[in-house]
């Protein structure tokens, strides 16, 4: 039987078939366990710790304005207690008492007087915890849906999840998604040094950048070429990373992992926020967020964030202009269903910086000595440019038939204008015989390169979400339909001369010439269909497991101008995933999980005339959660072995072959943990001891790195509030040596080691914060490649007052 939603038109779409008659969740216990004992053990703590994980642990439901508890502390509380009791506790000589209603919903209320006054009405409103979607309290997220496409606590995923929040974000002083994720574990934000042109990223080794990010959970795709989606790290409410293969719930997707940056959602209460941002490189910045209700009964909320930027980029006094607006709607007609509309258009108009010399000249000195100033501007500040129009439209629809069934659609369209040009330095142009000679290395030749082009893509996500209960078993069934379609239209070339560069003498400006024919100018059109399902399994409160399956249909189709030839390719392929999670009563959460991706080729056979197979990849993961009860810290510990597979490599007389095998193992560990009130800390180290090609046509390549990934990465932040208000912050970021992409460096690259420092003061609704990025301008290489090395961020101090009200 197939169930039709007459109120819901936009769901006529999703033709999922489900019994009408599915058993419903019980209520959740709350009335018994507000009446009955839990064992509870909190240490001392800001008063908001403390009330989020009591309800949290007793499945209440709980909102707090943080006016209302700010400075106010919680004393340790132990033992085994009714809930009623332990807020009771909690909640002494905080000025305020509780109710706990037949919904499970903790209120808080004036105290009663010693001389027994009336007590006053409530003075918050009823709220839910913590949810995938939304705000993070306190230090740590303790829900994600990156991994499972449903609300799932972090502790119940098989799978390794890290979530940058906002405050987060905002703390370590970051601009853009690369920066925020400085401190996450296992991730590289430099593989080509300081590039200001797009947040190139790597997970585990692999490009994440290929095929997109993800934003709320539908994927911005790209096809390698220059029309690739600029994320604003203001208007993230959070962002995650959810590290291996992952086509069971995303289709085709690279094995390294999905990096998912979820928007800021209209909030039912009042918030306002407004920031002025001065800094390096003649930064200012004006950025609001402002949300709230639109009417008394809270049918109708509203977002609206926004980014006004005027920047030079490091080098030419290039623009580094942007502008961002990101208008969005909540709009619930019933208890039952909700549909939030995201839109958001960005501008930006700025040059293009990057910093890359010859390897022998940078990394290691020339022959007569000599080395390149890493200060020196390579490229050309009248003709670098990468300007960018972007918007998007979108929207999440929820609605709930019953307690046992829920049906998602999640549905956007963007679109990208893309025009970029740039001037790259290539090599030294000697002037006479002698090595020795330092004239020999002063000249630099140039080339141009560069791509006008226009994307288009519409995402469809349909979902049916089954819930069934029977005695201790619980399951969380999901079942989906999504629709991709990207179009691209671009033209492209490479190689253009341009004029050679004097180091001692940088003369810019000067004559410049294309190259004679763009070697790309046509339409590539890419189209992904899945069908997917997932059971999420609780068994007695102690085991959780996760299964998925998919099948995906993608096509590939190029038309191309250059010689009216058109090629198009059909892959069909399914993808698998398994986990399994045993939770303690003491926090502890081990788990072991399997999963798998997939990756259309567009290289053509020779032998066949066809194109090759999907590459594919696996991974096997064993881990370990601690989540201490009652508190909001999190630490987890991953072993992985991760592996891409059947890629096409060139055998040494440059045929393709479909034989490329990468083996990536290696331990991440990581916390975000609050040891005493006020101090928050997040530490992170990866050993990858291998991530080496381990097959391929070519045997040169076999033993090497395909992507340079350092053995050794780690990094620690912390931060501390004083009673004062002043706030001081410190991290390091740590990456040890390598040699480079395939190893094609001509020495090792060294390790390097940056400090980040934050100093502030919070009064009232004010926040004033200096946050530096590399305080010592260490000047290093961050990565080399194919003859080029790259050097890495110099320092920028950024100040930033901020009222939020």
């Amino acid at each position: 039987m197939v169930i039709g939603l007459r109120s819901t038109v936009s769901f006529l779409a999703l033709l999922l078939t489900v019994p009408l008659a599915v058993p419903a969740l019980p209520q959740p216990a709350a009335a018994q366990a507000a009446a009955g004992r839990i064992g509870i053990d909190l240490p001392a703590q800001p008063l908001d710790r403390a009330l989020t994980a009591l309800a949290d642990q007793a499945g209440l439901r709980l909102a707090l304005r943080a006016e209302d508890v700010a400075g106010k502390t919680a004393p340790a509380l132990k033992g085994d207690m009714s809930v009623d009791e332990a807020l009771t506790r909690l909640l002494a000589g905080s000025g305020f008492a509780h109710r706990v209603t037949g919904s499970g919903t903790v209120t808080l209320v004036p105290a009663p007087k010693a001389d027994g006054a009336e007590v006053l009405g409530p003075v918050t409103v009823e709220g839910a915890r913590e949810s995938a979607w939304g705000p993070v309290q306190g230090s740590a997220a303790s829900r994600s849906a990156t991994a499972t496409k449903t609300d799932t606590p972090l502790i119940e995923t098989p799978q390794s999840v890290s979530v940058i929040s906002a405050a987060r974000i905002q703390a370590i002083g970051a601009t853009n998604v690369k920066e925020a994720l400085s401190y996450t574990a296992g991730i590289e934000i430099a593989p080509y040094g300081s590039d200001s042109r797009f947040d190139w990223v790597s997970v585990r080794g692999f490009d994440a950048y290929t095929p997109g990010f993800y934003l709320d959970g539908l994927q911005m795709r790209n096809v390698d070429t220059w029309s690739v989606w600029r994320a604003e790290s203001y208007g993230a409410e959070r962002i995650e990373v959810l590290r291996g293969p992952s086509s069971v719930l995303y289709g085709q997707n690279g094995p390294g992992g999905v990096i998912n940056v979820v928007s800021k959602r209209p909030l039912d209460e009042p918030m306002r926020e407004v920031r002025v941002q001065v800094g390096s490189d003649s930064h200012r910045q004006l950025a609001f967020d402002a949300t709230g209700p639109v009417d008394a009964a809270k049918t109708l909320s509203y977002r609206l964030t926004g980014v006004v930027q005027d920047a030079e980029l490091p080098a030419g006094g290039m623009p580094n202009d942007k502008y961002f607006i990101a208008p969005a709607f909540t709009w619930k007609p019933g208890a039952d269903t909700t549909l939030t509309v995201l839109s958001q258009f960005a501008r930006i108009d700025a040059g293009a910086y990057t910093r890359p010399f010859p390897a022998v000249g940078s990394l290691i000195p020339t022959p007569a000595g000599t080395r390149v100033p890493s200060g020196v501007f390579t490229g050309d500040p009248d003709f670098n440019r990468l300007k960018q129009d972007q918007w998007a439209l979108g929207y999440l629809l929820e609605h709930r038939l019953n307690d046992g069934l829920t049906l998602r659609q999640n549905a956007r369209y963007s679109h990208i204008d893309v025009d970029y040009h740039q001037v790259n330095a290539s090599r030294f142009i000697a002037v006479n015989g002698n090595a020795a000679d330092p004239a020999n290395y002063r000249v630099l030749s140039r080339r141009t390169s560069g791509s006008t082009e226009t994307s288009q893509s519409i995402t469809i996500d349909n979902q049916a979400q089954v819930d069934l209960h029977a005695g201790a078993w619980r399951h969380t069934l999901l079942f989906g339909l999504d629709y991709q379609r990207t179009r691209v239209d671009a033209a492209a070339y490479s190689g253009g001369r341009a004029a050679a560069l004097d180091l001692d003498a940088p003369v810019y400006g000067a004559g410049r010439a294309f190259a004679a024919a763009p070697y790309l100018d046509g339409i590539t059109t890419v189209v992904q269909t899945g069908l997917y399902a997932q059971d999420q399994i609780k068994l007695a409160e102690r085991w959780a497991a996760t299964l998925g399956a998919r099948y995906d249909w993608a096509d590939v189709r190029n038309d191309s101008r250059l010689d009216d030839s058109r090629t198009t390719q059909t892959n069909g392929k399914a993808s698998y995933r398994a986990g399994l999670v045993y939770l303690h009563p003491s926090g502890l959460a081990p788990y072991v999980s399997y999963s798998e991706s997939f990756m259309p080729s567009t290289t053509t056979d020779p032998v066949t005339g066809e194109p090759f197979a999907p590459e594919t990849g696996r991974q096997y993961e064993a881990g370990l959660r601690y989540q201490p009860p009652g508190t909001g810290d999190s630490y987890s510990i991953a072993l992985f072995d991760l592996k891409r597979r059947n890629y096409v490599t060139y055998d040494p007389d440059s045929m393709p072959r479909r034989t490329g095998e990468v083996t990536v193992r290696g331990v991440e560990i990581e916390a975000v943990v609050q040891p005493v009130a006020n101090l928050n800390v997040t530490a992170s180290y990866a050993w990858t001891p291998k991530a080496d090609v381990t097959a391929s046509s070519n045997p040169d390549e076999v033993g090497k790195q395909l992507n340079a990934v350092s053995r050794h990465r780690g990094s620690l932040w912390s931060d501390y509030r004083f009673a004062s208000g002043l706030k001081l912050g410190a991290g390091v970021r740590y990456v040890g040596p390598n040699r480079g992409m395939n190893e094609t460096a001509p020495k090792e690259v060294p390790g390097y080691a940056l400090i980040d420092a934050m100093v502030g003061y919070d009064i009232g609704n004010w926040s004033l914060a200096v946050n530096a990025r590399n305080l010592a301008d260490k000047t290093y290489v961050a990565s080399c490649a194919y003859g080029s090395c790259y050097y890495g961020e110099q320092r920028t101090v950024m100040a930033t007052v901020s009222r939020r009200w």
